[in-house]
């Protein structure tokens, strides 16, 4: 039931995340990006993220480097036409992920499955733009891929027994991750409680109800979570959090689901969080 080919279409932190778990498990992995010189990129960082895990003692120096073999990277979408299983990763915008499904139906061969690690698009849609409609889900990934152990797995009406059963046995036996189930509704089950929370942080914030710091300090010191939502939405990146919460809104029209204006207008400053070095916190690039 394992996959030996996969390909992964975006070589941002999760695409690179997700190929860098796919290729410690023993697959061979061909990632993916439109720009050549991200996705050389792409490499690098993932060849420093499992040399930390070596260094930290939580991966064997051979295994590291056995995976990195096993890792390549294109700018050519055609080369991943023998993958069984191709993962997309992309940008969190709708149109941009149904061209890429639409280019892959065409590609890749009659059995091949095509996931896509979306935070909340609903997956009955992406799987409208192929003609391998019981093939498609949606298999959700976490920030950190290789530290965070759950998968959101997401079948959509059409989505076959078959293919739900290959990707979790996919998650859980050959990525070693928990997996969930999900309906296919706009946020799925995580985003769908944590979205709404980030929100009220957000909301709390612009309103001057109190600081981001003592915001963050009151859910980590009170609540016992291991980040403030502030921070947290830093790290999922606040063009995610506005896009996430959009879909939502859009398929829910429930107010609480809304982005704040303070939301919009940071991710219009392209003050995105960690990614950029400033969201509601300042970070070193």
């Amino acid at each position: 039931m394992s996959f030996e080919r996969i390909g992964i279409v975006g070589s941002g932190i999760m695409g690179s995340g997700i190929a860098e778990v796919s290729a410690r498990s023993g697959a061979e992995v061909l990632l993916h990006d439109v720009d050549a010189g991200r996705a050389k990129a792409a490499l690098e960082r993932i060849g420093r993220s499992l040399q930390r895990a070596v260094d930290a003692g939580k991966l064997a120096a051979e295994v590291a480097e056995a995976a990195r073999g096993r890792l390549t990277a294109t700018d050519d979408l055609g080369a991943l036409a023998d993958r069984e299983l191709v993962i997309e990763a992309i940008v969190e915008e709708e149109s941009a992920k149904l061209e890429v499904f639409a280019a892959l139906d065409d590609l890749l061969g009659e059995e091949a499955i095509v996931t896509s690690n979306t935070s909340s698009i609903p997956i009955m849609k992406l799987a409208m733009a192929t003609d391998r409609r019981d093939r498609i889900a949606g298999l959700h990934f976490f920030n950190p891929v290789p530290v965070l152990h759950l998968v959101e797995l997401v079948p959509s009406l059409l989505t076959s027994d078959e293919t739900s059963g290959r990707l979790r046995a996919f998650a859980e036996d050959q990525l070693g991750k928990h997996v969930i189930v999900s309906h296919d509704r706009a946020g799925f089950i995580v985003n769908a409680l944590l979205i709404p929370y980030i929100l009220a942080a957000i909301r709390m914030l612009e309103s001057g109800f109190a600081s981001a710091a003592d915001i963050d300090a009151g859910m980590v010191r009170g609540a016992a979570h291991p980040m403030g939502p502030l921070a947290l939405a830093d790290l999922i990146g606040l063009d995610t959090t506005q896009a996430v919460a959009n879909s939502m809104y859009e398929e829910f029209k429930e107010p609480l689901f809304a982005p704040p204006p303070l939301l919009a207008r940071m991710v219009d400053a392209g003050l995105l969080g960690r990614k950029a070095g400033r969201g509601f916190l300042t970070y070193d690039r």
